[in-house]
């Protein structure tokens, strides 16, 4: 794995000011790739540029989404910060051991919330994993800059110390979010279909939880495939009996 495939999302960022910092911060530490999900300030910005600095390349090499979903399709793992505990079924893992958890993966998604109110619970049901930095209970808010430059640092550290790239004999690679999400709608219309997420009120929980399972599998392609093609038979299966 490479810090190049290491991507930062900005979720409704609220001030240009901000985003030319976040910038700056991640380039200080070698990381170039910036996603920004619907800003609400004017984009291009003119401030973003000025707070910047020397990171203009950065902000001019952004990619702008409409959505966390198409944002985060092409990655194989998302982390998203959080400042505080919340009921979501999700791993949290503190910032000090972000680094145990990328050995391994490819393109590396890290998502940040607005200045004011953070991702909400239903955004963060999109990453694979929650990432709390430690701070003062009394004082705990934190400048987006200052969140994404904490995360530049852990990442440029974890890179720093592996002077040899991870080999594996596995050679299949990782299904990006879209696969694994095309293989969950196929999995959620087959149990659609046989009447099982049922009642109606819990549909919605009973589907974010068969999303956290697979998601939480890190699955190969190939693996994928194997997956279709098992539920594939087995529904033909039930279907002759």
């Amino acid at each position: 794995m490479s810090i190049k495939n290491i991507h930062f999302i900005l979720v409704r960022p609220q001030l240009g000011e901000n985003i030319g910092s976040v910038a700056r911060a991640i380039k200080n530490f070698n990381i170039t790739k910036l996603r920004i999900v619907n800003p609400r300030c004017v984009w291009p910005n003119d401030k973003a540029l000025a707070t910047s600095v020397g990171a203009k390349d950065v902000l001019k090499k952004s990619k702008v989404f409409n959505s966390i979903d198409s944002s985060i399709a092409d990655l194989d793992i998302v982390f998203a910060s959080t400042s505080r505990i919340r009921k979501v079924n999700k791993k949290i893992i503190p910032i000090l051991d972000l680094s145990k958890n990328i050995k391994r993966k490819k393109k590396i998604g890290i998502l940040f919330g607005p200045e004011a109110s953070g991702l909400s619970n239903d955004e963060l049901n999109s990453a694979d994993y929650l990432v709390k930095i430690p701070t003062n209970k009394n004082f705990s808010s934190l400048n987006l800059s200052h969140s994404a430059i904490i995360f530049s640092f852990q990442i440029f550290q974890h890179f720093l110390k592996k002077k040899t790239t991870y080999k594996s004999s596995y050679k299949s690679s990782f299904a990006t979010k879209d696969q694994v999400n095309k293989f969950l709608d196929f999995i959620v219309n087959g149990l659609d279909k046989k009447g099982f997420l049922q009642p109606d009120h819990k549909r919605r929980s009973m589907i974010r939880n068969i999303n956290n399972i697979f998601h939480r599998l890190d699955l190969s392609e190939q693996e994928i495939r194997i997956l279709l093609g098992i539920f594939t038979t087995l529904n033909g299966l039930n279907n002759k009996s």
